[in-house]
């Protein structure tokens, strides 16, 4: 009974292959990106630069590299990143039931000549939270799970808008 079971499941896995493969699905890979290599700035900052360095990680190179070093491609500049945090409802006796966190950054992609490719761009996430006074431990960590989330979520935005930089001309 468990062979036929198993056999069962693995014909079930092998039809929904062949099913998704005929209609031209695919699973999402890393996007080819327009340079070889890249200069995160700040180096070895936090949040959103931290996430964008170590999805480089094999491409990096500093943006003032030591002698002999090579110069990176571009530089992708991490100008501000914002946290917010939005009162946006209250109950009766005026205390705060709801905030909407808000997550800012700006950026902008540059060649180690200071020729701008992406100007200054601001790419931003909002998210609201519900509060209750009773649970407040709770609720400062889903905070922080939805400022990560927001985190990841312009990282992959970013990585969409370099991938689309147009670098015609840039070998100065």
């Amino acid at each position: 009974m468990q062979r036929r079971t198993l056999l069962n499941t693995l014909l079930s896995a092998a039809a929904a292959a062949l099913v998704l493969e005929g209609c031209g699905f695919k699973l999402r890979t890393a996007q080819p990106m327009p340079f070889k290599t890249i200069a995160v700035n700040p180096e070895r900052g936090a949040g959103v630069a931290g996430d964008m360095a170590r999805y480089f990680s094999d491409s990096l190179v500093p943006v003032a590299p030591g002698a002999g070093g090579a110069l990176p491609d571009v530089i992708l500049d991490i100008v501000q990143e914002l946290r917010e945090k939005i009162v946006v409802g209250v109950n009766t006796s005026g205390q705060v039931r709801e905030y909407q966190l808000r997550l800012r950054v700006f950026f902008k992609l540059r060649t180690p000549k200071g020729r701008e490719l992406i100007p200054l761009t601001e790419i931003e996430q909002n998210r609201d939270i519900s509060f209750n006074e009773s649970v407040v431990l709770a609720k400062e960590n889903e905070e922080a799970l939805l400022y990560r989330d927001m985190q990841t979520d312009i990282a992959q935005q970013l990585m969409r808008r370099l991938a689309a930089a147009k670098l015609t001309g840039v070998q100065e």
